[in-house]
């Protein structure tokens, strides 16, 4: 056997697990979904094996006007979910990005309890990180109290069960999935680079929007699809943070399976929400490509 096959035959072996277990666990899984996106609901729930694009037109306007009707209702509850999960990116985006710059400066020892400090949240559950924000955010929790005992408001401010606090606990979970990236890249980050443009008379502002911020944007953009995607589907914040109040189309897609036992739709929902998150990673990948390929835009 030649070195070359000897090469592809241990590529094959050591690639085989992880390949049968995407299939077995996502691809399948996805297939089915898809599938059931496209079959009419039954009567009493599940699905009946006859096709039916209309579940889809309940979202998009061309609901089957015998036995539904197009509701806008579920395109609010998309670009309410799109808006709040850009939101969360740009605020995460406000908190990491100079704090990564403060970071990389640290001594080496520093550094890593700084990334100690960021990964510490994901030794307590999700669930009671949560719930300590209710406590902080009702109208009889801490910030509250503080805020009428020093005579701030003169009745308790209405922060639970808003888009705000969603947005709060969503910057809360995802600021690691953005500082890493970032912190990443400005790791990398050629200060020679800076300090040419700097002797080159180039003022702070200039440096750094035709400099740094540049150099660092792999790390930005990364870090913007990492959040942007779970943040789209999360139904755990809103769920918590949100109440009744505010729905999202994790919680349209949990309720559709578990509640409405309407397969279908949730499926189409699902998909949906497939299709939002690959357009985001296809602007990601054109964006790189370009980057890639043109030294004016990899500067």
């Amino acid at each position: 056997m030649s070195a070359r096959s000897r090469q592809r035959l241990e590529l094959g072996v050591l690639l085989t697990p992880a390949t049968l277990f995407l299939i077995a666990f996502f691809v399948v899984p996805l297939v089915i979904m898809m599938v059931m996106s496209f079959l009419m609901p039954g009567l009493y729930g599940g699905a009946e094996w006859e096709f039916y694009p209309h579940n889809f037109g309940r979202i998009l306007g061309f609901a089957d006007p015998m036995f539904e009707e197009f509701d806008p209702v579920y395109l609010a509850i998309f670009w309410r979910s799109v808006r709040i999960a850009a939101l969360t990116v740009l605020c995460t985006f406000l908190v990491c990005y100079p704090a990564a710059f403060q970071v990389a400066r640290l001594p080496e020892r520093w550094k890593n309890f700084c990334l100690f400090l960021i990964a510490l949240p994901f030794f307590t559950s999700l669930i009671v990180r949560l719930f300590v924000w209710v406590l902080l955010l009702r109208q009889t929790g801490l910030i509250n109290e503080v805020l009428l005992d020093l005579h701030l408001i003169d009745r308790p401010l209405d922060m639970i069960y808003t888009d705000g606090a969603i947005i709060v606990g969503m910057v809360y979970i995802y600021v690691p999935f953005m500082f890493l990236p970032i912190y990443a890249s400005v790791e990398k980050l050629d200060w020679a680079l800076v300090r040419a443009s700097q002797d080159l008379g180039a003022g702070p502002v200039r440096t750094f929007l035709r400099v740094i911020f540049p150099l660092t944007l792999p790390g930005v953009i990364g870090g913007a699809i990492i959040v942007f995607i779970p943040a789209l589907g999360n139904f755990v914040v809103p769920e918590v943070l949100g109440g009744a109040k505010v729905l999202m189309l994790g919680n349209l897609i949990e309720q559709q399976f578990l509640a409405a036992r309407n397969w279908p739709f949730g499926s189409a929902l699902a998909m949906l929400v497939m299709a939002a998150m690959l357009v985001a990673l296809f602007i990601y990948v054109l964006t790189e490509g370009r980057r890639g390929s043109d030294p004016a835009l990899g500067l």
